[in-house]
This record gives C-alpha cells, structure tokens and sequence, in this order.
C-alpha cells in the first residue's frame, strides 16, 4: 500500500502543475477602462493544454483587481477526461512610475483519469507578478505555488482485480506542490493583447522536478 500511495503522489505532483496560468493583463494597458476579460490560450506542459477565461474588474478604489474564472483541459484520446477549474482574483497593489506588482490567488479543482484510477482534487495557487509596464507592451517577472490539498481516488476494476485491497475515498494530508518562476511579456493594441510565458517548475522540496521541468503559455486577452 505504501508503494501504492508513492505511485499516486507522483501522478498528483504532475497534476498538481498542469495548465499553471497567471493571470496576464497588461496594468498600463486600460485596466480602468474595462468591465470584462475574455482570454484564449494554448500551453505546453506535460503536453499540449487549451484554456478559455472570464475576468470581471471589480471596483477598490486604489486597488484594481479582476475576478476570474477559467476552464483548461490537456490534449489527448480522451481530453474531456482531464480537466482543471480555477477562480479567484488578481489584484494590482503597487506602482511606481511603469513599474506594477500584482498577486493572483485561485482556488482549484482538478480532475485525471487513466486506465488505473480517477483523481479529483482541490488545491490552491498563490503567485506574484512585478514588471515594467507600457501602453503598448510590458515585460514581468512571476513566481508561484501550486498546490494540491486534498484528493479523492476511485479505482479501476482493472486495477481491482491486481489489487483487491485498495480503498476509495479521501486522502489527506496535502500530496503534491510545485513552485515555478519564469517570465511574461505581452503586446496591447485597443483593448486587446497577445502574452507570452515561459518559465521553470521545481517541487516543494526543492529536490526533484517533473519530467518536463518547463512550462510555457501564448495567449489573447480582449477587454471589454
């Protein structure tokens, strides 16, 4: 069992990173100019990933922040299978000059399946932006947290038949988390921009890191 459980905290550290996503937005951009966010994105980890996203600006006074809610999901035989749903807030607390520091903190629920198990569970993603923002285009640094909190299995028959003894249900505590760093740049035009990341992921325990330690992410924001 104890082998079983090491097995699935290894499939939940790549879950636990797939469809990593800051929220992009351009801060000199018009972010007071706008009510609603619609974004489109294609990503590279562990595979190919395809994103949808609703923001909504909210007003706090000197304080901008959007809510979000965002759908993703990998490429695959069966892509409808694995999917991840985020919602939260990013919220702008400094500038100075061109410069902007932002924070984005999402609640999650992920969902995997394979021939062995399905695995849904709930975590968290905290992650902080601090770069130089133009009009016409901007260039940040980022780092964040991912981590999954708390996770329900529901095995196979298949898997049944090999190990009749294993338990469906709840596990806790926490069994996987991911910090990643990287880069985002963008261009804007109206009220529309193209983004870009790129960046690392590296474990918790800051020894091991996925099989594919890199992420990357093109996107385009419209502001309405």
């Amino acid at each position: 069992m104890k082998s079983l459980i090491s097995s699935f905290r290894i499939i939940l550290l790549i879950l636990s990173v797939q469809t990593l996503q800051a929220q992009m937005l351009n801060w000199a951009g018009g972010p007071d100019g706008f009510r609603h966010l619609f974004r489109a994105s294609v990503g590279l980890e562990h595979g190919a990933i395809l994103g949808i996203a609703y923001g909504y600006k909210v007003n706090m006074g000197p304080f901008p922040a959007v809510l979000t809610a965002e759908y993703s999901m990998p490429l695959g035989q069966d892509f409808p299978d694995d999917f991840k749903l985020r919602a939260g807030a990013q919220i702008r607390w400094a500038e100075a000059g061109d410069f902007r520091f932002s924070t984005n903190v999402n609640g999650i629920f992920r969902r995997y399946e394979n021939s062995y198990a399905r695995i849904e569970n709930f975590g968290c993603e905290v992650s902080g932006a601090l770069g130089y923002y133009r009009p016409g285009w901007y260039l940040a640094g980022e780092f964040g947290f991912d981590k999954a909190i708390v996770s329900h299995f529901r095995h196979s028959a298949s898997y049944r038949e090999s190990f009749p003894g294993v338990i469906d249900g709840w596990y806790e505590p926490a069994t996987g988390g991911n910090f990643f760093y990287g880069l985002q740049a963008g261009v804007s035009f109206g009220k529309q921009d193209i983004f870009l990341r790129a960046g690392r992921l590296i474990s918790e325990d800051f020894k091991s890191a996925p099989a594919l330690p890199f992420y990357g992410q093109l996107g385009y924001n419209v502001r309405i």
